[in-house]
C-alpha cells in the first residue's frame, strides 16, 4: 500500500509537525509513504526525507494553482499509483480530491485531515473561505474525514461537511522526546539570560491574529507589575516588539523582562525553561500541539477556551475565556502565586494525562486502522 500525503507546505507549524511526528512514530512502517508539499519543502521536507520517505514539492505560490502544477500533480499520481491519498488542511484536502480524479486505474481512497476549528468564515482570508466552501461540497465524495478535535468536527458538520464519514483522531505526543529535564532547562535559562530563581511564563506561536499575542502581552504586563520575579519567554515567527501590531503594549521599563527568541525548533528545551505555559488563542485552534507538548514536559498551562483546550488540560491547569486579557491575567496570576512545589505537582499530573490519553503510538494505530478500513471498502 502506498499512502500519499498532500499538505499545503512544510514550514514550522502544527500540522506539519504532526505529519512528521506520525511518520517518525511508526506510520511509515506498515505502509509505503510519500509526501507532497503544494509549496516548498520548508523546514520539515529534509527531515521527512531523512526518515526514508520520498518528498516532492510543486513549488506553488500560496493560493495560486497553475496548469503546470496540476500537470505535475497528475504525473506524480500516475508514477506513485497510491491506494490512499490523504490531504492535510483545506488546500491539501482540495488537492487530494483533485489528485484522486487524476489517477489512472482504480480510484484511490481519499482521506481528509482538518486541523482547525471553524468558528466563523469571516476569520479566514477570502480565498480560504472559497476553499472551505469547496471542501464542504466535495466532502461527500471522500472516504473519511479526520478531525483532531471534537469541537472542530461539530463545527464543520454543522457547516455542511458530510457527517457519516467523520471521525476524531487527536494529536499524539512522543513522551520519550518530550519529558521534564531540569538540567537542560537550567542550561537554556543560562543561554537566554534568565535568572534561575525567576518564574518563567512561556508562549509559543507564530504571529497571527488568531493567536492573540496582544491579549497575552497585556496580561503579562499586568502580572509583571505585581510580581517582579516574572519573566516572559515568547517564541514564534515575527513575534517581537518591532512588530507594529505589538509595539507600545509593553512599557519600556518592562522590556528587559521579555525574551523574544523568534522561530525555534528546540521546543522541548524551551518548554523545560518554563514554569507556566500560556495559550492565548482567540479562535481557529482545534487541538493545539503546544498544549500537549508543554504538558508532556511537565509544565502546567493557562489556556483560553478554544478548540478542545478545556478537555486536553482537564483539571491540570486553568481555562479562561478568549479575547479577554483581564481574565487571562487573572489566570496567570493564580498560577504564578501558587507555590513552586504545587505547580510542579500540577505539571506531573499534566504529563500523566498526556501519557494516558495522547501518546504517539496510540494515535499512529488509529491512522493505520483507518487506512485498512477505507481500503476494505474497495474503490468507488
Amino acid at each position: 500500500m502506498t499512502v500519499l500525503h498532500i499538505i499545503t507546505g512544510l514550514s514550522i507549524g502544527g500540522a506539519e509537525r504532526t505529519l512528521y511526528n506520525l511518520l517518525a512514530g511508526g506510520l511509515m512502517e506498515a505502509t509505503d509513504v510519500a509526501v507532497l508539499s503544494l509549496c516548498d519543502e520548508g523546514v520539515f521536507g529534509p527531515r521527512i526525507r531523512d526518515l526514508g520517505v520520498p518528498v516532492y514539492a510543486l513549488g506553488m505560490r500560496r493560493g495560486v494553482p497553475t496548469p503546470f502544477a496540476v500537470w505535475r500533480l497528475q504525473r506524480l499520481v500516475k508514477k506513485l499509483r497510491p491506494r490512499v491519498i490523504q490531504g492535510w488542511m483545506y488546500h491539501g484536502n482540495l488537492a487530494a480530491s483533485v489528485a484522486a480524479h487524476l489517477a489512472t486505474g482504480p480510484r484511490p481512497a481519499v482521506i481528509w485531515n482538518i486541523r482547525q476549528s471553524l468558528y466563523s468564515l469571516t476569520n479566514e482570508k477570502v480565498l480560504t473561505q472559497q476553499v472551505i466552501r469547496a471542501n464542504r461540497w466535495l466532502s461527500r465524495g471522500v472516504d473519511a474525514i479526520i478531525y483532531n478535535s471534537h469541537l472542530s468536527r461539530r463545527q464543520h458538520e454543522a457547516f455542511g461537511f458530510v457527517i457519516e464519514r467523520g471521525q476524531v483522531i487527536p494529536n499524539g505526543f512522543d513522551t520519550e522526546r518530550l519529558y521534564p529535564d531540569p538540567e537542560r532547562g537550567r542550561a537554556m535559562r543560562k543561554a537566554l539570560r534568565i535568572p534561575e530563581e525567576a518564574t518563567v511564563i512561556g508562549h509559543m506561536a507564530r504571529f497571527h491574529p488568531m493567536k492573540d499575542h496582544v491579549s497575552f502581552l497585556r496580561a503579562a504586563v499586568e502580572v509583571m507589575k505585581k510580581h517582579f520575579h516574572v519573566i516572559c519567554l515568547l517564541a514564534g515567527r515575527d513575534v517581537n516588539l518591532q512588530n507594529s501590531l505589538l509595539s507600545g503594549i509593553v512599557p519600556s521599563n518592562l522590556e528587559e523582562r521579555f525574551r523574544f527568541v523568534g522561530e525555534r525548533d528546540d521546543v522541548p528545551d524551551l518548554m523545560r525553561t518554563m514554569d507556566v505555559f500560556c495559550l492565548s488563542s482567540a479562535w481557529g485552534e482545534a487541538f493545539p500541539n503546544v498544549l500537549g507538548e508543554a504538558m508532556a514536559c511537565g509544565v502546567p498551562c493557562v489556556a483560553t477556551d478554544v478548540g478542545d483546550s478545556r478537555d486536553i488540560v482537564g483539571d491540570t491547569g486553568i481555562i479562561v475565556p478568549p479575547l479577554n486579557s483581564s481574565a487571562l491575567a487573572q489566570g496567570l496570576l493564580e498560577m504564578v502565586r501558587r507555590p513552586k512545589e504545587e505547580r510542579a505537582a500540577l505539571g506531573r499530573v499534566a504529563r500523566a494525562r498526556i501519557e494516558e490519553r495522547y501518546t504517539l503510538p496510540k494515535v499512529v494505530e488509529q491512522y493505520q486502522w483507518l487506512y485498512k478500513r477505507v481500503l476494505k471498502r474497495g474503490p468507488k
